[in-house]
């Protein structure tokens, strides 16, 4: 199967075990070894930053336990073994990952098993077992840069699944279990160093992108470098760990305006309120330096929640076309209050 034109690039592969990764079944006793080609399959799409995920048919406990003994366990983010639909077990890790479904991909040695995702979910593109070894030669499975911050993206991902359980087991509130993750975002504009990550975010977030523009390096370098524009990175932490560069900003200087041409944020922090707290630090900024905070906005079906995100920041539309809002901050009116549980540091370049 090859992708669709246009369609997004793969974020994470979700397996099928039994006869797919391995050569034999579990549940039946076999104790199968990994397949050789699925080895290498899953070590190079991990250097890309492309997440693992297991979607199986068996008992959790017996199967998690030959992933720990063949040393396969740390390679998945999440996994779903049990008697349900794949697509059901699909559905949950994507909702885990905080990720579209149309770039997760799925691969199984059964066609009875790739017919039905295929069928509940058309969006999720389904490979047979035999293409394992050929996976990583799809376009889709090649992301247009390998970043460091890419080959750690599982143990980020690792690291939020710790957070989700600890949630889970917080009793006493969404705002004290916040407030309880002592979370500090850091803002600083992009770097040569950066340039990689900064366009690789562009092509990849869809869900909290207010424009959809991508840019490539050549354009964030210019930019950067452009005495009317700023390109600024937000990277975020908490008593887990490094989320890594989590958000990005183009903001140009038009007159007395500062105009947000492009804020996106990473889906996997969207729960933590970091579009709101980036948001509210454009503002301020913009204001200390005597300017009308402006930004473009471009609806799509993807990123109706960020524009709830910047009228709740403030901003308020004054230009309405077609294909495109104006939104503006009124610096008389006062202003929303900065979400309290993150603590900003604003850095230097």
């Amino acid at each position: 199967m090859t992708a669709a034109a246009g369609a997004p690039t793969v974020k994470c592969l979700v397996w099928d075990l039994d006869d797919t990764l391995w050569d034999g079944v579990v549940l039946e006793g076999d104790d199968p070894a990994p397949f050789p080609s699925a080895l290498e399959t899953l070590a190079e799409l991990d250097r890309r930053g492309i997440l693992h995920a297991a979607a199986s048919r068996g008992e959790h406990q017996v199967t998690h336990r030959h992933l720990t003994e063949r040393r396969l366990a740390d390679w998945f983010c999440a996994t779903e073994v049990g008697w349900g639909t794949k697509s059901a077990a699909v559905r949950r890790i994507a909702k885990a990952l905080n990720i579209g479904l149309d770039t997760i991909a799925f691969v199984d040695n059964d066609p009875v098993e790739r017919a039905e995702v295929a069928s509940e979910l058309p969006m999720v593109r389904c490979y047979p077992a035999e293409e394992v070894e050929q996976l990583p030669e799809y376009q889709e499975f090649q992301p247009e840069h390998v970043t460091a911050e890419a080959t750690g993206r599982r143990r980020l991902y690792q690291a939020e699944w710790q957070r989700q359980q600890a949630e889970e087991e917080f009793t006493e509130g969404r705002q004290a279990f916040l407030d309880s993750l002592d979370l500090v975002m850091e803002l600083r504009p992009a770097t040569e160093a950066d340039l990689s990550r900064a366009s690789e975010l562009t092509v990849r977030t869809h869900q909290l992108n207010s424009t959809g523009l991508t840019y490539d390096i050549d354009e964030l370098r210019e930019l950067s470098s452009a005495p009317d524009h700023q390109v600024l990175l937000a990277t975020l932490r908490d008593r887990f760990g490094d989320y890594g560069i989590i958000g990005l900003a183009v903001t140009e200087l038009v007159g007395r305006d500062s105009v947000l041409r492009l804020m996106l944020m990473s889906c996997r922090v969207a729960s933590r309120g970091a579009g709101s707290v980036l948001l509210h630090h454009l503002i301020q900024q913009a204001l200390a330096a005597g300017r009308r905070p402006v930004a473009h906005f471009i609806p799509t079906e993807a990123n109706r929640n960020l524009l709830v995100t910047m009228r709740f920041a403030g901003y308020e539309a004054t230009v309405t076309d077609e294909n495109r809002l104006v939104l503006t901050v009124d610096p008389e009116r006062p202003l929303p209050k900065a979400p309290g549980h993150t603590r900003v540091i604003a850095g230097a370049a």
